[in-house]
């Protein structure tokens, strides 16, 4: 208790003398403490005059205490979600979802992201900005872009990407404003790539070519080719159909338009393709684009000549939940790729936990021997385990003895013949009415995320997710497993990925279970406690 004046608070917190001083203002305003006047100097200030000055300069103070109290409060009760992954990026509060303009600068890996800074729900999108040394352990830096006020980007910083422009870091993204989509351009001067500088010529990049729907016209993504700067553009095609448009630069500023890279032909690839990649790997090219209508993500292998593209292979990258990858070059020369794992709640529910969307694990992009991309965890995550834990007593029913947690690292190796079945449950209740099963068919040729029994939440995402699976080399299958809360990554031996989303409601929902059937074995496991 504490007293000031004679008058008495209920304690001593900002929002307590913040609302004193509103109501002492109000009284002062309102005359009600009236006094006999008194003959003052002209340069005076008169008893009512001075309380009022006393009040506001109080409620300013007291005023900054009272917001920082309720931001402290908000932060809180984002970081005692359950559901917030422990290790997978994703920012302080609010909206995450497209990772933008990935770079390595002077040992620093650099990733942006399209952020909403003031809800977790998409709009007013910004770049958001992190930097990491080994692409597991992120900094959270300044934003890095915002939209200006009656500029090409009013309405939003969206997708691109960064390169190194002659020693100068620079970023080429979309800039949406009344309903038009241009190509912008910031660079920064400082070697820490903290502020950024847009470039006053902005757009540079505003006419669509012909045969395009005018609004659908983003995310670039830009390369060296000999003496020249190549840029493949997402679009959507009068035919009902998307498409990777091709440009060239000599200096990231003046644009050609030369043809489209790639086109759709069928409607599974859809009418509007989003956040292309173009790259080489090994002896061949690489694109990538997203399906915005069915949430996949395609790739195409093939050869280029600098000018066109002549497509070899191509399959699904990824029909799960994630989506919108952006990939880049380290300097060990590893492609590496990270997408957007989206958040399958309702609007009310992201607005009450303060948080929405988080990046996927970063990955390493290859080709096999038949030409098929694949990917795979990067080494650098092996840094965030902790103890192992014992895996070789199983309970009866698969129960693995010892092992429990929300934040894990399996590795799981099965001899599988005949049409046998094998694979693991995570987050399992000791009752069992909450679990997700993993299972591979060999029958079906399918690895399986069942998430019927993820959640006891009625509203909870539940739909069962599935991946074909290439034929298994000398009966053997290889699941790596990382669970992170809420987030669940599936990568197989062969290259292979599936990402997914559960919300288990009870905190006694951390066991893990193995599973077999017939002509099914389990060979070796270990385990990991991430953190």
């Amino acid at each position: 208790m504490g007293s000031d004046h004679g008058v008495r608070y209920p304690d001593h917190s900002p929002s307590a003398r913040a609302l004193y001083c509103v109501s002492a203002l109000v009284c002062c305003q309102r005359g009600k403490h009236r006094k006999q006047r008194l003959t003052r100097a002209p340069w005076s200030l008169s008893r009512r005059a001075a309380l009022w000055w006393l009040g506001a300069g109080l409620l300013i103070l007291t005023s900054r205490g009272f917001w920082a109290q309720t931001r402290t409060h908000r932060m809180t009760l984002v970081l005692d979600d359950p559901h917030r992954p422990r290790f997978h990026f994703l920012p302080r509060s609010n909206w995450m979802n497209d990772p933008n303009g990935l770079i390595q600068w002077r040992g620093e890996y650099h990733l942006f992201y399209q952020h909403n800074p003031s809800a977790p729900v998409w709009g007013s999108i910004h770049w958001g900005h992190a930097v990491s040394r080994d692409l597991v352990h992120w900094t959270h830096l300044p934003l890095a872009l915002a939209p200006t006020p009656g500029g090409p980007d009013a309405d939003g910083c969206w997708s691109g990407c960064a390169v190194d422009y002659e020693g100068v870091p620079t970023l080429l993204y979309t800039g949406a404003a009344g309903g038009a989509q241009v190509q912008c351009l910031a660079r920064s001067s400082d070697s820490g790539l903290r502020t950024w500088v847009k470039d006053e010529g902005n757009p540079v990049l505003s006419v669509q070519p012909a045969g395009t729907k005018p609004g659908d016209f983003r995310d670039p993504f830009v390369w060296r080719e000999g003496e020249l700067w190549l840029m493949v553009l997402g679009a959507a095609l009068d035919t009902g159909y998307g498409a990777a448009l091709l440009y060239s630069s000599p200096d990231l500023q003046h644009w050609t338009y030369l043809h489209p890279l790639l086109q759709g032909d069928r409607e599974e690839h859809g009418w509007m393709w989003e956040c292309p990649n173009f790259f080489a790997l090994r002896d061949k090219h690489v694109l990538l684009f997203s399906n915005g209508l069915t949430r996949q993500v395609f790739y195409v292998v093939g050869r280029f000549d600098g000018r066109s593209f002549q497509p070899e292979t191509e399959g699904r990258l990824s029909a799960d939940d994630s989506y919108a990858p952006l990939t880049f070059l380290d300097d060990q020369g590893r492609r590496i790729l990270f997408g957007w794992i989206d958040e399958p709640r309702s609007e009310a529910v992201r607005r009450a936990a303060g948080w929405a969307g988080v990046a996927s694990l970063p990955r390493i992009l290859d080709l096999d021997r038949q030409g098929r991309l694949t990917v795979t965890p990067v080494p650098e995550l092996r840094r965030l385990r902790g103890s192992t834990r014992p895996t070789g007593e199983l309970q009866e029913d698969g129960t693995v003895l010892g092992l429990r947690g929300d934040a894990l690292e399996l590795e799981i190796e099965f001899e599988v013949t005949g049409s046998g079945s094998c694979g693991v449950a995570v987050r399992c209740s000791p009752d069992g009415r909450e679990e997700t099963v993993i299972v591979y068919d060999r029958g079906l040729g399918r690895l399986i995320i069942d998430r019927s029994r993820s959640s006891a939440d009625p509203t909870a995402v539940s739909a069962l997710q599935e991946l074909a699976l290439h034929p298994l080399e000398g009966d053997q299958l290889r699941l790596t497993v990382f669970v992170d809360r809420s987030v669940l990554e599936v990568f197989v031996r062969d290259g292979l990925s599936l990402t997914s989303r559960i919300y288990p409601t009870r905190p006694d929902s951390l066991g893990v279970r193995i599973l077999t059937t017939a002509g099914a074995r389990l060979t070796t496991a270990d385990a990991w406690i991430l953190g």
